[in-house]
């Protein structure tokens, strides 16, 4: 798995970036243990692992 923006990740699963961001900030705490923070928008590879296995996005 490789880094991704988020807006990436949005695309791939189909919805806006509202949405995703709406999404992502049901798990912060998971996301702050990965190092990420609601403002970053370069995702590291563990992140996207966890973000696409949590809702189900195939990269």
């Amino acid at each position: 798995m490789k880094s991704a923006y988020k807006n990436e990740l949005a695309e791939a699963a189909g919805v806006s970036y509202t949405t995703f961001y709406r999404w992502l900030s049901r798990n912060r705490s998971a996301l702050a243990r990965l190092g990420v923070s609601p403002k970053t928008k370069l995702l590291p590879p563990r992140a996207v692992e966890w973000i696409c296995h949590e809702y189900g996005i195939d990269l």
